[in-house]
């Protein structure tokens, strides 16, 4: 009970998320949702840069993906950084327009870490993430702040668990008429559910992020963790809960205890307890 207690606080608590897009790169976003869920739900997503740029090309999905409004900010003058400039303005607004809990900015620029101290002092955590270049004043002024190399990356792909294969047999009449059932996809794409790496990378910062020390974490903190990062609904993948959702990838582990409660655990972490609770 006290875990859906604190769960349900941090559904309640609301997160403004701004971009410095020129300083972050796009494949850590949903890494960076992951983590936010932690603390509560990135309601205002924005990123900042001028988006005629071709540096920015690669941005295009993930803002679409992610539900992330661009920001479009030209660049007047050469050598001076008219996207900090914007990025504050906005910050600043939304303290004094909007209820919310907290900011995170992404960015290496130490040049926010005023913005960083006011923001503080007016009562709100601010969560950072950037580079391990970004300078210590900005890293120590914020709250909490994460290098983005100790995130795992969206982009990497994801290898499908394969079942061992089993030896050809001659089928009778009655078996070559069976159709092998179909494997759960996601209905907008048709994407193999272990291969969606933003689906994936959702799920797996959602175990991640409600996961207690025995390394498993219960379903119903999960499902509600992966929806604050973005609005994951399973019927779109062709099952009907959060935890068939799970299974479908074939990359998590999940038991059902006696009570009926479930648990869910990462394949991949190889330090986890044999059973949730132990």
């Amino acid at each position: 009970m006290e875990n859906e207690d604190r769960s349900r606080t941090r559904s309640d608590r609301r997160i403004a998320l701004l971009i410095d897009a020129d300083n972050v790169s796009h494949g850590k976003i949903a890494a960076i949702l992951a983590e936010l869920s932690k603390y509560g739900t990135a309601n205002i997503r924005r990123a900042y840069g001028d988006w005629a740029s071709a540096n920015l090309r690669n941005w295009k999905d993930k803002l679409h993906n992610f539900a992330i409004r661009p920001i479009q900010q030209f660049t007047y003058s050469a050598g001076k950084n008219a996207t900090d400039i914007a990025l504050v303005i906005d910050a600043m607004e939304l303290l004094y327009t909007q209820k919310l809990d907290a900011f995170c900015l992404a960015s290496s620029d130490a040049d926010f870490t005023p913005l960083v101290m006011q923001l503080k002092a007016n009562g709100h955590d601010v969560y950072g993430f950037g580079e391990r270049k970004t300078p210590t004043p900005f890293v120590n002024a914020c709250t909490t702040f994460l290098y983005l190399d100790n995130l795992d990356d969206a982009e990497q792909p994801t290898t499908p668990v394969v079942p061992d294969e089993k030896p050809k047999t001659k089928a009778g009449p009655a078996a070559r008429s069976k159709t092998p059932p179909e494997k759960p996809a996601d209905n907008r794409t048709g994407k193999s559910l272990s291969q969606d790496t933003t689906l994936v990378t959702i799920l797996r910062g959602a175990v991640e992020a409600t996961a207690q020390d025995d390394g498993w974490a219960a379903m119903s903190l999960a499902g509600s963790a992966a929806k604050r990062q973005a609005p994951i609904d399973p019927r779109n993948y062709g099952v009907k809960n959060f935890s068939a959702l799970f299974a479908a990838t074939g990359l998590f582990d999940i038991v059902k205890m006696e009570s009926g409660q479930s648990y869910v655990a990462d394949k991949r972490n190889k330090d986890r307890s044999p059973k949730p609770g132990r």
